[in-house]
């Protein structure tokens, strides 16, 4: 006899001794994991969630740039899947729940499925994506990129890891390269569970993040040339230093974002001093710039204003400066029907909540492109990840977990 709706919850204790299975596959003496796209380790385990797919009873496709799609069926197959997944390669120095907790979470949605003998009128499918992190391999958010057309699969199977190995090579090494054309999958919706990476649900004493979108993102290098001199002999007035033209367009990044708020950010995050010598006057300073906001109109009016902001520089101080813009993401929004889900699921079952934004791009990003998508936050310790000590509590995650399985059935239509 089936479960009622309103008492249907996951089995938090299978969720977490999941996480932690998968976490000793490439843990590092810290506590962390290191398992980095297409390595020997990423195919152990690739191989272990898909064996856990298989004990479940679901069926796998494997599409050619490696992404995986572990199908429950529904009692109408012709419709098209109601999807959750993420991403199980890591950071060099990740840590176990970062993507991770994306796929397990679905995974134990499935299984609770199975336990309670439940029947969806869609099928309900659990994905995980190649290379997200593109701590490897570039682009990041390869497999996710590659299905929703964003760049060709030639592009990505030419990329190269340091020792010039490519992502064909190594995606046939492991043996996971599949027959189906990347986008050659439909998708009835798509929802994804992650740990926040920032501290505001942790600040806020909140379980529940309902994510209704994520910031667009414009990334820029900038290269500022004066003159190397010696810093003894040459007077102050008389030098073309770049480091101190530089400084004055990074402080500009930031009071740009600070004009913006609450979801304006800007960050420069790499610099590059040449000569970089104690006593000799920056020649050239290179240095990336990175603005952010929620909506294309603010981030647009921060693109005319470093722009702008740029121009002037050049104009009062003579020196040769160039903007280049080298990435763009625009801004996100999530399906207001999958957004609602989520919120009503984390009422339904009693959890605090908050609408929050994603500074962080994940696999929903482009899974929006293609169909209705929404995710859903929980807390991590300190808002850490990327880091070998990121961490989250287990009730925290099977608040998660419990939020998504009743977003899934809303979408997948309990029978």
């Amino acid at each position: 006899m089936n479960a009622p709706a309103s008492n249907l919850t996951i089995n938090g204790t299978r969720l977490w001794d999941s996480l932690m299975a998968l976490a000793s596959i490439g843990a590092t003496p810290k506590g962390g994991v290191c398992r980095l796209a297409l390595t020997d380790l990423d195919k152990q385990g690739r191989d272990l969630v898909v064996s856990w797919a298989r004990e479940a009873g679901l069926s796998i496709t494997t599409d050619k740039i490696g992404n995986v799609f572990m199908r429950r069926a529904g009692r109408n197959n012709a419709l098209p899947p109601i999807a959750t997944g993420s991403h199980i390669d890591t950071q060099p120095t990740g840590g176990k729940f970062d993507g991770n907790y994306g796929v397990l979470a679905g995974i134990e949605v499935i299984r609770t499925l199975n336990d309670h003998n439940i029947e969806t009128e869609a099928p309900v499918e659990v994905c995980f994506w190649t290379n997200e992190e593109g701590s490897r391999f570039v682009p990041v958010m390869m497999g996710s990129g590659v299905f929703a057309k964003a760049f060709s699969l030639e592009t990505a199977y030419a990329a190269k890891d340091t020792t010039g190995a490519t992502v064909r090579d190594e995606l046939a090494r492991i043996g996971y390269i599949g027959d189906q054309e990347p986008g050659d999958h439909p998708l009835g919706a798509y929802f994804e569970a992650h740990i926040e990476q920032g501290p505001v649900l942790e600040d806020a004493d909140i379980t529940i993040g309902v994510v209704t979108g994520v910031l667009g993102l414009r990334w820029y290098d900038c290269v500022v040339t004066g003159m190397e001199a010696h810093a003894g002999p040459t007077p102050m007035a008389l030098r073309k230093d770049a480091l101190q033209i530089a400084t004055k367009i990074m402080q500009e990044t930031v009071a740009i974002a600070l004009r913006y708020p609450p979801y304006g950010r800007g960050t420069v995050g790499m610099v590059h001093v040449h000569p970089n010598s104690r006593n000799v006057i920056p020649g050239q300073v290179k240095f990336s710039i990175d603005l952010r906001n929620v909506d294309s109109t603010r981030l647009d009016a921060m693109d005319g204003e470093i722009k702008a902001f740029v121009k002037q520089c050049a104009d009062e101080s003579g020196l040769g400066i160039s903007l280049e813009q080298v990435s763009y993401f625009p801004p996100c929004p999530f399906e207001e029907g999958c957004v609602t889900a989520v919120r009503e699921g984390a009422k339904n079952l009693g959890f605090s909540l908050m609408d929050v934004v994603s500074g962080a791009g994940h696999d929903a990003v482009y899974m929006a492109r293609l169909a209705p998508a929404g995710m859903i936050f929980v807390p991590c310790k300190d808002g850490i990840s990327h880091n070998e000590i990121e961490d989250a509590k287990p009730e925290h995650l099977e608040a998660g977990c419990n939020v998504l399985l009743h977003a899934m059935l809303d979408r997948a239509k309990r029978v």
